[in-house]
């Protein structure tokens, strides 16, 4: 397989869409910066009470469509409430989503910039993210272009109990786990992989390790092939998210 140019997503629309959805829901809504003349956005909710604090984003490469949809639909069916309080980030990368490309206006791959914070778009987010309490659980969503089945990195520095098997359970119910014994380059079994290098070791950061360092201690990326129809993705990024939230909630995953 090659990679081929994602049919662009309205920025602006799918906005609209997030800030009605999530006024419905009881989020309030920020935007923190912008990408490519359209605004970055953060969906805010907090339940008072002690609660799980649970961080989601998406959207940081414009050929990914999948995963900002399925973050409108759980908001749209009420999937985010009062059980936690909520942080998400659904277009990290705007200007991506409205060319259908992986980088940003400047050719930047914005889930590579997480040490250096070179592009606006990071070092906004990185402000944002230094004014929210540390999370419980965070979950960065994508999809693959070269995936042939759904996957996901775990990083649990604590050894708390794992929400992959879970996520891998309930996406398996819609799409194919890639079977591969190397993904990406790093040992993975039953589509699971569990990272032990040292970040410090690393010269370019994604998102999930920038959040391991500095937010959370259990963090998840997760993320389903492209191959397969848009409506196949969302529904098993929508079923692996429900898994994992679940069971953070009810105190059986955090």
């Amino acid at each position: 397989m090659s990679a081929v140019k994602a049919a662009p997503v309205d920025p602006q629309a799918l906005a609209a869409r997030l800030e009605a959805a999530g006024a419905r829901a009881g989020f309030r809504l920020e935007a923190f910066g912008e990408s490519g003349g359209f605004p970055l956005i953060a969906l805010t909710k907090r339940t008072p009470g002690p609660r799980p604090r649970i961080y989601l984003s998406s959207g940081i490469h414009g050929d990914e469509p999948a995963p900002p949809l399925a973050l409108l639909s759980l908001i749209e069916s009420g999937e985010f409430d009062a059980r936690a309080v909520w942080f998400i980030c659904p277009m990290l990368n705007p200007g991506g989503l409205a060319r259908g490309t992986r980088e940003n206006a400047s050719g930047t791959d914005l889930n590579r910039d997480y040490r250096h914070l070179a592009s606006p778009e990071i070092q906004a987010h990185v402000r944002w993210l230094s004014r929210q309490p540390n999370f419980d659980l965070a979950v960065c969503v994508h999809e693959d272009w070269e995936s042939t089945g759904f996957y996901l990195y775990e990083l649990n520095s604590d050894g708390r109990p794992s929400l992959a098997e879970p996520m891998i359970e309930a996406a398996a119910k819609f799409c194919p786990i890639d079977p591969s014994p190397l993904i990406e380059g790093r040992e993975a079994r039953g589509g699971i992989i569990r990272p032990t290098l040292d970040p410090l070791e690393r010269e370019k950061w994604p998102e999930s390790i920038y959040l391991q360092v500095h937010h959370t201690r259990l963090s998840y990326t997760i993320e389903t092939p492209s191959f397969l129809p848009l409506e196949t993705r969302i529904a098993a990024l929508r079923a692996a998210l429900g898994a994992a939230l679940t069971r953070t909630c009810s105190g059986s995953g955090a």
